[in-house]
């Protein structure tokens, strides 16, 4: 009798164990980003009839709205973008969304691993391909005490303020005229010193992000570089964007290779980040000092 009770256990033990090694699953993210701040400039922008605001508008939005795959086991994730044809007709939009992927250094797969806690993702950068590797940023999760049902999980709140990544565009600021006017003043009376790009823009230090995990799909991961919390993280918002889980399978039937990406020039996170600087300077020079993003949406 005992023997067969212990043989039973370790049997249990084994399944178990192979069941852990061998779980997966898939998210999948809607993500959305605010345009409120480009809208208000092309409405300041004179040569820019309503025709054409409308029609970059548009453009606009189905840049920022985007629908991304998370495929992750208990150490590792994977996240990428849903690729999605172009509807006939909208070629041209398919290539200011190529154009505005390689100014702003389109990702392609992002791994993280949670157990040696690190991370890969390959990015293509003005025609150039790198492959970012790094530590996984430590977030200092607050844990809240509101909850919600999100897709049939129950989900529980959590808050962590983080510094602001110097080549995360979408928070950049464009200063006020009378505050170009000064630095193009300061210039001119100093003509030896250089414009640095960033002064073109108030860009804040930090911003705070608010997540919503639920412990009932214990794994630390989340979408893009959110992760570490105890549950999957459905929804997460940091102020300008949000990503909210629409759909998850649990150990779906056909399995994904969660590998990191090997295409590309390793780079750390600082030295891609600088990289990408060094050439919106070099942009910026090239247009008079006004920068790339400025080019073509005039300034306020």
């Amino acid at each position: 009798m005992n023997k067969f009770f212990y043989a039973s256990l370790f049997l249990l033990a084994f399944m178990t164990s192979n069941a852990q090694k061998d779980f997966q699953g898939m998210a999948v993210y809607e993500s959305k980003t605010s345009t409120a701040d480009m809208k208000t400039r092309l409405q300041a922008n004179k040569e820019i009839t309503p025709e054409m605001q409308k029609m970059i508008e548009e453009r606009m939005k189905k840049m920022f709205e985007k629908t991304f795959i998370l495929n992750f086991d208990k150490s590792a994730s994977i996240y990428k973008e849903e690729e999605k044809l172009d509807a006939p007709g909208q070629g041209q939009g398919g290539g200011m969304r190529m154009m505005f992927n390689s100014v702003m250094g389109g990702g392609g797969t992002y791994y993280k691993n949670v157990k040696d806690k690190s991370y890969t993702v390959d990015k293509e950068f003005m025609g150039k391909d790198f492959l970012v590797k790094d530590s996984l940023p430590k977030l200092d999760w607050k844990m809240e005490s509101e909850t919600r049902v999100i897709g049939g999980y129950n989900c529980f709140k959590a808050t962590a303020v983080v510094p602001v990544s110097k080549t995360d565009f979408k928070n950049f600021r464009p200063k006020k005229e009378d505050e170009n006017k000064k630095a193009d003043e300061a210039k001119t009376d100093d003509k030896d010193k250089k414009t640095n790009f960033m002064d073109q823009f108030d860009m804040p230090k930090e911003i705070t992000i608010t997540a919503w995990y639920t412990p009932e799909i214990p794994v630390n991961q989340g979408p893009d570089r959110y992760w570490g919390l105890p549950g999957l993280i459905l929804e997460v918002n940091d102020g300008k964007t949000t990503i909210l889980c629409s759909k998850v399978v649990l150990n779906p039937k056909e399995k994904a290779a969660i590998k990191a990406p090997t295409n590309g020039k390793v780079i750390s996170q600082k030295e891609y980040d600088d990289t990408v600087i060094k050439k919106m300077e070099e942009m910026s020079e090239m247009n008079g000092g006004h920068g790339g993003m400025q080019i073509r949406m005039g300034r306020n």
